[in-house]
């Protein structure tokens, strides 16, 4: 125990000596100080918590990438992302995103085109447990860094347009198939399935939610896996470079107070408190910017699942409007016609 100054008396009653009513000026400062930090001292304990010890909002540094991968080139493209990847760990990223498709090069539309058969795509497409993804594990854990990418996943017979989350352990903590295509769908499609379910995923910084390039137009995509208690969205892309491509990824944002990443050929854009946090224009980089990531929300299935069913009753005839719109020299056991109408994406 701490003693007192000696000028600092105590005179109680009963005291030999002392005045009944005499207490002196330091004692009843330091006992104020004292219960003061009784007090106070809980309070700093909790830190960073916030009111009804909830965790306060939390600023991540957050990285976009762009490159142009080649077609078909896997290994290279790998290559290309591994240094992109170290360069955002080397800029103090905690969380870092990469485009659609990127390691094959996202060849959808060149088959749409008929520029690249579409039986190539049995030779682009991978398995999640395949060795580029499981380098990508590795990479992830030895950089302490969570690493978001796009890939053409095949699952059976099937391949779906796919971005998965890696955490900075190496764990793969989610994965998102595109549920809304520029080109429309046709059942035929085994090379380019849609998505069926949209929902949000624990990541070291909260749960996290995953659009996929044409996704960012419709609101209802980001609403979902907000619904689901996202707290933050990625957006790998390899599509327009807009303006109204910008607007509507800052919509996105505003529409469910959540902190956006969209990493698309050519555009970097970062999303934080509902405004523009970063913006780039070029076709090789590494944008730097700080997200704040919100609270942990409620999290309401039932309306998730309303919102959901409510979009995929609304796909259903919206992408078969998109496929009979257009004409794809690519496919022409599929809809025979004249000149290629390349899809705003």
């Amino acid at each position: 125990m701490r003693t007192l100054p000696q000028k600092t008396t105590l005179t109680l009653a009963g005291v030999r000596g002392a005045p009944a009513w005499r207490i002196s000026f330091r004692a009843v400062t330091f006992a104020a100080v004292l219960a003061m930090a009784l007090i106070v001292a809980p309070a700093l304990a909790r830190g960073a918590e916030g009111a009804e010890g909830k965790p306060a909002p939390q600023s991540v540094r957050v990285a976009a990438i762009s490159f142009v991968p080649e077609k078909l080139d896997l290994a290279g493209n790998a290559d290309r992302l591994e240094r992109a990847f170290r360069e955002a760990a080397a800029g103090g990223a905690k969380i870092a995103v990469a485009p659609e498709g990127v390691l094959e090069g996202y060849v959808v539309n060149e088959m749409l085109a008929g520029k690249i058969p579409v039986a190539r795509m049995r030779d682009a497409a991978i398995p999640i447990d395949h060795h580029l993804i499981r380098r990508f594990q590795d990479l992830a854990k030895s950089l302490g860094l969570c690493l978001v990418f796009g890939f053409a996943e095949r699952i059976s017979a099937d391949v779906f347009n796919t971005a998965v989350f890696i955490d900075d352990a190496g764990v793969i903590r989610g994965k998102y198939h595109k549920m809304q295509l520029a080109e429309g769908y046709h059942p035929d499609w085994w090379w380019n399935r849609l998505g069926v379910q949209s929902r949000a995923f624990d990541t070291p910084y909260g749960r996290c939610g995953i659009l996929i390039c044409n996704d960012r137009w419709n609101p209802a995509l980001a609403r979902i896996p907000a619904l689901d208690g996202a707290q933050f969205l990625v957006i790998p892309s390899y599509g327009s470079k807009s303006e109204a491509q910008d607007a509507a990824v800052l919509a996105r944002g505003r529409e469910n107070g959540l902190p956006v990443v969209e990493a698309n050929v050519g555009v970097s854009l970062i999303v934080s408190g509902g405004e523009i946090a970063a913006l780039r224009r070029e076709a090789v980089a590494v944008t730097f910017s700080e997200i704040v990531i919100p609270t942990a929300a409620v999290r309401d299935p039932a309306a998730r699942d309303a919102e959901e069913q409510k979009f995929l009753e609304w796909r259903s005839g919206e992408m078969r409007r998109r496929f009979e719109a257009k004409v794809y020299p690519g496919l022409e056991t599929l809809k025979p016609g004249a000149a290629a109408q390349a899809p705003a994406r």
